[in-house]
This record gives C-alpha cells, sequence and structure tokens, in this order.
C-alpha cells in the first residue's frame, strides 16, 4: 500500500493531470476516478471536467457512475449560471434611469461575455464594480427594490464601508441571491491601489445587455488579485481561480495586441507582482503557454530571490488539493502563510492588528457561547 506521502503527491498530480489532459481521462482506473470526483468537487471543479470531456466527446468513456456525478455537476453548473445571469438582469432592472456604469466581475463576466472560463463553472454570487461616488444611490435602489443587506454589527459594517472595496453583501428577499456591489478591486487600505477610474475606461460591451466587463488584461489582473490577496486559512488559495487565468490567457492571447500590452497595463495598475506569479504559477502548474518575452519583460516586478523561493514553496502547496483521507500539515501552514500573507497586504500592520484581534476576540466568545439556532459567525466574510 503506497505510503501517506505518494498518495498526497498522487492525489495532487491526478486533479491537476485531469485538467491538464483531460483527454486522458477515460484510462483511469475506477480507484482514481472515485479520488478525483472527491478533488474536483471540493476545489468546484466537478463542472469544469465535465465540460471538458464533453467538448471533447468523451462523457461515453468513461466509468458510468462517475459520468453520473459529472452530469449531475453540469445541471447544477447550469441551474445556477441561469440564475445568476437573471439576477443580474434584475439588478439591471433595479438601477434603470440612474446614469452609471455597471461593470459585471468573475463569473458572472465570463458567463455574460461567453468566455471560456465560463465552461463548467460553479459561480454562487453576482459581482458588479459602479463608480465609487454612485455607490449610495445604487445601495438605496437595490434596497428599494427587494434586496435586504446582511446583519452586521457595527464594526463589521464599519470595516466594510470605511476600508473595504465593496459595500456589505446585499441579499434579494425572495430569491436569496448574493449581490456584491464593488467600488475598486482591491481595499482602499491596500498597499497595492489600482485606479479605478482606469478600470472603467477601457471596459467592454457585453452584446445585447447594458452590462459592461472589464478589458482583456484588466479582467486577468483582477483574477489574479483575487487569487493571490484573498486566501483562506482552511481553503487555502483557489485552484479554481488560476484556471480562470489560464483559461483567459488562452483566449485573449489569440487577440492581435493582446501580450504586448499585458506587462504595460499591469505596470500602470500597480499591479506588475500579483502579474508576475500568475504567469509564472499558470506556465509551471497548468502548463499555460506565455511567451518568452512577455515572461522576460514580466520579470522586472519579481520579488527578491529569497522571497521568490519562500512563494515558489508555498504557493503549490497552498493551491494543490491534498489527498481527502490524508492530514497535511505542512498544506496547512502553507494555506495559513498565504492567508496571513494576503492580510498584511491587505492592510497597515497597526489596523491588521487591532482588526485580527477583534476577530480572533470573536471566535473565542464563539466557542465559549452556548450553540443555538443564528449564531453563526457573521464576519467571516471579511
Amino acid at each position: 500500500m503506497p505510503d501517506s506521502f505518494s498518495q498526497k503527491r498522487h492525489a495532487a498530480r491526478l486533479l491537476i493531470g485531469a485538467l491538464r489532459r483531460p483527454a486522458d481521462l477515460p484510462h483511469l482506473s475506477l480507484t482514481d476516478w472515485d479520488l478525483l470526483l472527491r478533488l474536483a468537487r471540493r476545489t468546484q471543479l466537478l463542472g469544469r471536467l465535465e465540460a471538458d470531456l464533453a467538448q471533447l466527446e468523451l462523457l461515453d468513456r468513461i466509468p458510468e457512475r462517475a459520468g453520473n456525478h459529472l452530469r449531475a455537476a453540469r445541471n447544477l453548473v447550469a441551474h445556477r449560471q441561469t440564475r445568476l445571469t437573471w439576477e443580474a438582469d434584475r439588478v439591471v432592472w433595479a438601477l434603470r434611469g440612474l446614469d452609471l456604469h455597471i461593470v459585471a466581475l468573475k463569473g458572472v463576466a465570463y458567463m455574460l461575455a461567453g468566455l471560456p472560463a465560463a465552461r463548467g463553472r460553479l459561480a454562487v454570487d453576482v459581482d458588479l464594480l459602479v463608480p465609487e461616488e454612485q455607490l449610495p444611490s445604487v445601495e438605496q435602489r437595490l434596497l428599494e427594490r427587494g434586496w435586504m443587506r446582511e446583519k452586521l454589527d457595527p464594526y463589521d459594517d464599519q470595516y466594510y464601508r470605511e476600508w473595504m472595496h465593496e459595500i456589505p453583501a446585499l441579499r434579494h428577499r425572495e430569491r436569496e441571491t448574493e449581490v456584491d456591489i464593488h467600488h475598486r478591486i482591491l481595499p482602499r487600505t491596500s498597499r497595492l491601489q489600482p485606479d479605478p477610474v482606469l478600470l472603467f475606461q477601457q471596459t467592454r460591451a457585453v452584446p445585447g445587455s447594458p452590462i459592461r466587463v472589464l478589458g482583456p488584461q484588466d479582467m486577468i489582473l483582477h483574477a489574479l488579485v483575487h487569487l493571490f490577496h484573498e486566501g483562506d486559512p482552511k481553503e487555502g488559495l483557489r485552484l479554481r481561480d488560476l484556471v480562470d487565468v489560464a483559461d483567459l490567457l488562452r483566449h485573449f492571447g489569440q487577440e492581435p495586441g493582446f501580450w504586448e500590452a499585458l506587462v504595460p497595463r499591469a505596470e500602470q495598475l500597480q499591479l506588475g507582482r500579483p502579474l508576475y506569479y500568475g504567469l509564472v504559477f499558470s506556465r509551471q502548474l497548468l502548463g499555460t503557454e506565455i511567451p518568452d518575452t512577455v515572461a522576460q519583460r514580466a520579470q522586472s516586478a519579481a520579488p527578491s530571490w529569497l522571497v521568490q523561493r519562500a512563494m515558489g514553496w508555498l504557493v503549490p502547496r497552498a493551491i494543490l488539493p491534498t489527498h481527502p483521507d490524508q492530514s497535511d500539515p505542512i498544506a496547512a501552514l502553507a494555506r495559513w502563510a498565504m492567508y496571513l500573507r494576503a492580510h498584511w497586504l491587505r492592510m497597515p500592520p497597526g489596523l491588521l492588528f487591532q482588526h485580527l484581534a477583534r476577530k480572533t476576540w470573536r471566535r473565542v466568545q464563539t466557542t465559549l457561547q452556548p450553540q443555538g439556532l443564528g449564531s453563526t459567525d457573521k464576519s467571516s466574510r471579511s
């Protein structure tokens, strides 16, 4: 029986191999299929595997039970995408009459623009970007038309409105679909401050919709910001986000002038470092083809040799799935390190200490108090 270390390595290689070479999936053993399905479900990539196999017309060549899981994932993705695109349409209806630009972000943007990154992608909410000066009128209009605020304590509400890049989430009172209204792509307190005005200047129209999407370079840079500046102490970095980046690079890389404009645009938006990491790990983990001239130019934003080595060790361990039946303290350490790094980049030290101390104390209080209905911690989003 393989040892624990071999099992962990096999799990990561299995999922990465499925993403890079879906044509090889019909040759997997039943044991590997069982493990792959569990890994893909955990990383929210089950629908993506179905989409890849369907595109290659290979669904009938895999085990029937595996095919059933993948078809169920396809149905869930289709339902979720229909629900979210409808919610985006309802937001447009609610904001009709206001003179503003509405820009879709992330999953909904990929769907509306018909991009390959939307294939099999399981989105959970509607993310929109609007000019900061119009936030009050946008929020008020949505509240008047059926959306409601989450219940937050005064500190959390202040956290969002004074320091973050979005207002507290709004949820429709009947459909219960969540809408996140952003006014920038990184918090006000972040060390990196891409100018939102520059983002609005290069948005693209969506045929048949008043909603716009970010320009190609900006869409990729935002995906990288979401990947490297979020982080979760349990989930780690999201492999799904890196898959988005790889898909977007492959798609937009076919447009004339895309590659030549990518690094200059990152420099203009102060996002050279996330782009550097994105190109490195997209190529290393997913085999994305990147012109050598672009990779070399992105090196100008690379950190010191020591930080490069540290990130080269941390990122794969924080982003790749671990075996579901094996504990992995090394991966857990890497996830925590990337979580702390994300917070370090999002806030100045004094504010970061205050924020983490408050969150830690709240978790202690939650642990000590009797659990009952409605006792979940609403601050986990922050």
